[in-house]
């Protein structure tokens, strides 16, 4: 099975050209809607969470307030840390189970959504491919500030609470340039650019292909 990861900073694009991945019947494992799955009430990690941080983040149908532990955690490196020794380890294995469905499916290859691929590492031994969207740092952080109502200040902290995208892009195979139109997005997740270079090209042709044998 090949297996492609797939990355990016916040508010970088990620999310769209996993979108449109999915429309072309790429099969995606979205390391977000596993992140919410692994701290639902009643789950090992939601009981070391609330241990950890106490039941003020919690709302008021016992679930975890998202955004309130995210205030937190990005305002204190330590509380950042703790979090991710708890959620990402059961978010890899989570995954991995995932992966072993479309494997026992028939699947050829699949897509991993982890905007912490490159951070945490867990995954990229399992990878064939590895492709970063990337947006020059004033898109980044004036899209963030737009998407979220954040102020200059908020949006700059969060973004410093990531590996910074130009490190990210010398470390993917391959880099789609997410600062200009949508349009132009699209078109590189479709077939390769030439004119921008060899670290610049769309998902490889062996993901576009149909994902299932048969």
């Amino acid at each position: 099975m090949f297996l492609v990861g797939l990355t990016g900073g916040i508010a970088s694009g990620k999310s769209a050209v996993s979108s449109m991945l999915r429309e072309l019947g790429c099969p995606i494992i979205d390391a977000d809607v596993v992140a919410r799955k692994v701290v639902e009430p009643h789950t090992p990690a939601y009981s070391r969470i609330v241990y950890h941080f106490g039941p003020e983040i919690l709302l008021e149908n016992g679930e975890i307030d998202r955004q309130k532990l995210g205030q937190l955690i990005f305002a204190n490196e330590e509380k950042r840390k703790l979090l991710n020794s708890i959620t990402h380890p059961e978010i890899h294995k989570a995954m991995l189970k995932e992966i072993l469905f479309y494997f026992l499916r028939g699947y050829r290859y699949v897509v991993l959504d982890v905007p912490l691929l490159f951070e945490t590492r867990r995954l990229t031994r399992f990878l064939n491919h590895t492709v970063v969207v990337y947006c020059d740092p004033a898109t980044q952080l004036l899209r963030l500030m737009q998407r979220d109502g954040l102020t200059q200040e908020q949006a700059e902290q969060r973004v410093a609470a990531q590996m910074p995208l130009n490190e990210k892009r010398g470390l993917a195979n391959h880099v789609i340039e997410n600062s200009g139109s949508r349009e132009d997005t699209h078109r590189q997740t479709q077939r390769p650019d030439a004119e921008r270079g060899r670290k610049t090209i769309s998902v490889p042709a062996s993901v576009n292909a149909p994902g299932r044998e048969g």
